[in-house]
């Protein structure tokens, strides 16, 4: 299986400094997302790809809309893909950082979950990958997603090195599974 995983294009959010983890939250591509995006589709334009995985956030989605126009896959939400759950929705990712920076793995604050609990749930996203029988897939997701996607298939990244690991909007990574 060869399978794209990309960051989302950038959002509103994100020229604001905060975090979202809320689906029903007005969070979207900025005029910059949607051009990075477009870059994005164009760069991907000849990877056949049968089916485009997003998370339950609009932003993905939006983002894979805008590289779908060259391939017309269909577009599955999955939702361990979602990033992750701060407990901090709505407010500055720089407070978030903050709560956390005692323990910065395990810390779990406002009923959010901790580094290791969505590195979990990524890694049994990975484990259901692995048994899909689709040959090209496109994941897009979100950078603390994508740092436990580089982690895993790059190898050499203890846990406590996750959050070094930046990947920016629109940026992709290709790997391959050998399914059996």
């Amino acid at each position: 299986m060869n399978f794209y995983c990309m960051r989302h294009g950038r959002t509103n959010y994100n020229d604001l400094g905060l975090c979202n983890d809320d689906p029903a939250r007005d969070v979207y591509l900025t005029e910059a997302g949607i051009a990075q995006a477009q870059l994005a589709a164009l760069s991907l334009r000849e990877v056949a790809f049968e089916c485009i995985l997003v998370s339950p956030l609009p932003r993905t989605r939006q983002t894979a809309e805008i590289v779908n126009r060259y391939h017309a896959a269909p577009i599955v939400m999955y939702a361990d893909l979602a990033d992750i759950r701060s407990g901090f929705e709505g407010k500055p990712v720089s407070d978030y950082f903050a709560a956390i920076c005692h323990d910065p793995l395990r810390a779990r604050v406002n009923g959010g979950e901790s580094l290791l609990d969505h590195k979990l749930r990524v890694l049994r996203f990975i484990d259901w990958l692995k048994v899909q029988q689709d040959k090209t897939l496109l994941i897009i997701a979100h950078e603390e997603t994508m740092r436990v996607f580089v982690a895993y298939f790059e190898g050499g990244v203890e846990d406590a090195q996750l959050r070094d690991i930046h990947v920016g909007n629109c940026e992709y990574r290709h790997y391959n599974l050998d399914i059996p």
